[in-house]
């Protein structure tokens, strides 16, 4: 049946590419400094330090990748396809270092394991000085990021017929010989998945890297626009991490491009899991719990021991701070949610090339590093201050400052064009959940697409919109090198508070504001293991 509404198709096809351009801007930017803007710091950098980026860089990626494999795929296994002690505790235990960003582990780990810390009696003076270097910077990174591996692979696992377990019992293969021969292979495309996740994050990393003194794209890029002021300079080395990322994602889909793996959708391995008991489920249950005990216990209760003990005082200065934390991510929660919900619907009633060109456009956002996002947003807001003023002092006299830079508009523009894809995401599934039958008796009952919009589609996509919102704000919270880059001054949040008592080494002072940090994002990571994985019991 051909529906068309030409006022609202205009409208939600103008608010789709309002959303495309927006996270189209900070590339276009980014590019056209690169290759147009003249600069004579480039092979300074090259002959300096680019290598170093580059070695510093692939280690991190490398590494990483080892990390959250080794943490992320056999918990996923075990709770998945076994049975032991604590299964479903631990579950959502995997799950919880995701609401602890890995600049505030750093900071924290920094704390503990200092010569003057808690444990500077029990271990080498050797590892001690060590934390801070590029492989205590892999640590810290496995340890929040493996989550991304874990669910991904977790719903992969439940999702698996259970002929897979069943076909290694008649082929006289043990448990184990069938999950690392059958069920492995089987969730790759999720493993990848989760993989290439968590290696944008590690590349879009700033806090940890600079925290630890490892040269890497995002610190150089920091460097090259604050420290010696060329813009274009910084542009290059962020075109190159841009090369670096697609390169990523081109290796990735080179891997699967023959491969297709299919699974029957009637059984899940939680109807036959493998039941453990003595020293195997001991074994299990331990490989469960040190990701999480490492990842996000022990420095939680570090952070909470030095916030009611020494840090008690700094408690009193966080609410400010909190509170511009809070409605900031509200008020860009909110808007890119508006912005990914117009653009999923227009997906939905609009066939056309470019509405699926401004979507893909849009998924682009979130494989970029927030010093390329914030760079990428000030250099054009900042020319456009740059023509307003001169144009208003020589039409007037008047002196009109900044209008855009340094702007809370500024930074929720740059929100949008990192998050927006995070947000797009779980807006475009819960639409794909609802039968287009009930858009068509809607229009034969006269609604138009805004109406049916409002009184239909999000009603039942309540969850999907709550889940987006949820994930978008928590994201801006923890949000450190855009927000340092664009805040208006002397304006604060808990990420940049944090950090700037950490880079002064004051590490305990920084416990509670990293501790608000981590117990804000707990709250969608809990609803996301309600939510995402419904496993049966």
């Amino acid at each position: 049946m051909a529906i068309t509404y030409r006022t609202s198709e205009r409208l939600i096809a103008l608010t789709a590419f309002a959303v495309g351009a927006l996270v189209c801007l900070p590339i276009v930017s980014i590019l056209y400094q690169a290759f147009v803007a003249p600069t004579d710091l480039w092979e300074h950098l090259v002959d300096t330090v680019l290598w170093n980026y580059l070695s510093n860089s692939a280690s991190l990626v490398l590494g990483v990748a080892l990390g959250v494999l080794l943490l992320g795929v056999p918990a996923a296994a075990m709770v998945a396809l076994f049975d032991f002690p604590a299964r479903r505790a631990l579950s959502l235990a995997l799950l919880l270092p995701l609401a602890c960003p890995a600049y505030i582990l750093a900071f924290t780990y920094t704390g503990v394991l200092d010569v003057a810390g808690p444990f500077a009696g029990w271990l080498p003076q050797a590892w001690l000085s060590q934390v801070r270097s590029l492989p205590g910077a892999v640590v810290m990174l496995s340890l929040v990021l493996y989550p991304y591996v874990y669910l991904l692979a977790r719903a992969s696992f439940l999702s698996q017929s259970t002929a897979t377990m069943e076909v290694g019992r008649t082929l006289g293969l043990s448990p184990t010989a069938s999950l690392f021969r059958l069920a492995i292979p089987m969730a790759r495309p999720a493993i990848i998945a989760g993989l290439l996740l968590a290696l944008m994050e590690t590349l879009a990393d700033y806090g940890t890297v600079e925290f630890f003194g490892v040269p890497s794209f995002t610190t150089g890029i920091m460097r090259a626009y604050y420290g010696m002021g060329d813009a274009a300079a910084a542009a290059q080395l962020a075109t190159t991490l841009l090369a670096f990322v697609a390169l990523l994602v081109l290796l990735e889909r080179y891997s699967r491009r023959k491969i297709r793996y299919y699974s029957a959708a009637d059984a899940s391995a939680s109807e036959q899991r493998v039941r453990l008991s003595g020293g195997w489920a001991v074994l299990a249950a331990a490989l469960c719990a040190m990701p999480p005990l490492f990842g996000f216990f022990l420095p939680a209760g570090f952070m909470l021991y030095w916030s009611v003990t020494d840090a008690l005082g700094q408690w009193a200065d966080l609410l400010p701070m909190a509170i511009n934390s809070l409605v900031l991510a509200g008020v860009a929660a909110l808007s890119i949610v508006f912005g990914s919900t117009a653009m999923g619907y227009a997906q939905r009633v609009i066939d056309a090339p470019w509405v699926r060109a401004a979507s893909l456009v849009a998924g682009l956002g979130y494989a970029l590093p927030g010093t390329i996002i914030a760079i990428g947003v000030l250099i054009p807001l900042a020319a456009v201050d740059r023509t307003l003023f001169i144009w208003v002092r020589d039409l007037t006299g008047q002196n009109i400052g900044l209008l855009f830079t340094g702007t809370l508009a500024a930074i929720v523009l740059a929100y949008g064009a990192r998050f927006t894809a995070v947000s797009l995401g779980a807006i475009t599934s819960g639409l794909s959940r609802i039968k287009p039958s009930l858009d068509e008796a809607a229009t034969l009952a006269g609604l138009r697409p805004f109406q049916i919009m409002r009184r239909i589609h999000v009603p039942l996509m309540r969850a999907s919109v709550l889940t987006a919102t949820l994930i978008v704000f928590v994201d801006v919270l923890k949000e450190l090198p855009a927000t340092l880059i664009l805040r208006p001054f002397d304006f604060n949040t808990l990420a940049v508070r944090a950090y700037e008592l950490a880079s002064d080494e004051r590490l305990i002072d920084a416990a509670p504001a990293s501790l608000a940090i981590v117990l804000v994002g707990l709250i969608p990571v809990i609803y996301l293991n309600r939510s995402v994985t419904e496993e049966k019991h």
